[in-house]
């Protein structure tokens, strides 16, 4: 049994998280058949495509939110649709990673969790990409977990709030609560989102070794930057003993 180790040197995300574990092996239709029973299909399309990052080949992972009637979410609404995941697994784990993010954003914005509530296309990122690393994750069924530090940008973010210090309140909160190492860097703008930190938080087990052997490499898509590969490297490893 390998450990997964991730490479967060342009920082993590839900979806970059979801595109590199697809690219390590996962199965597309395996994941879309958990994603179909959440039951929301009408809210969403998935689209998985591979992309050139500034000459690195890797998978991109795209939520399309479609024009619903449902506006906004709060915690409950999202644990009753995680709820008819048949999956114990990706259930229970999902749901730690979306009430971490909850419990963060309740800090930054000073109200109870249960007063959090997520706009539409909010909710929906965060539920798809939240669900599918959960099943990623537990498809690979490895035996620990490990991340580099998380490097972050600079400056500020542009949200429905207003502009928001990088990184940002609830990402603060997140490194904070779960010891989570981070290193500010001078590139400028959000590398580390509160999913990609929720996830982090989530599922570390610690400090990879100093040595290990690399066995596989997924490569997963950012968004951001055309000047640089923005990307985030999983690979499963085995320690060198």
């Amino acid at each position: 049994m390998y450990d997964l180790y991730f490479e967060c040197f342009n920082g993590i995300s839900g979806d970059m998280t979801v595109a590199s574990l697809l690219d390590l092996g996962v199965p597309t239709d395996k994941l879309l058949d958990t994603l179909h029973e959440l039951q929301i299909d009408d809210e969403f399309d998935i689209k998985v495509s591979k992309v050139n990052k500034v000459g690195v080949l890797a998978t991109d992972f795209d939520v399309i939110v479609n024009n619903t009637n449902v506006s906004e979410r709060n915690i409950d609404d999202v644990f009753e649709i995680l709820n008819r995941l048949s999956d114990e697994s990706v259930k229970e784990l999902s749901k730690k990673i979306f009430m971490i993010n909850a419990d963060a954003l309740s800090k930054a914005h000073k109200v109870d969790i249960k007063e959090v509530t997520f706009h539409e296309k909010g909710a929906i990122d965060s539920m798809i990409d939240i669900v599918s690393a959960s099943f990623c994750i537990n498809y690979l069924n490895v035996k620990n977990i490990y991340f580099s530090t998380l490097y972050d940008g600079s400056g500020y973010t542009k949200t429905r709030k207003g502009l928001l210090k990088v990184p940002v309140p609830a990402v603060i909160n997140i490194t904070n609560d779960y010891n989570i190492p981070i290193k500010i860097t001078d590139n400028i703008g959000e590398q580390i989102t509160p999913t990609g930190a929720s996830i982090v938080a989530a599922v570390r087990d610690g400090n990879v070794k100093e040595k290990f052997i690399v066995k596989k490499i997924g490569i997963g898509a950012g968004k951001k930057y055309n000047d640089r590969p923005s990307v985030l490297r999983a690979m499963l490893i085995e320690n060198d003993n």
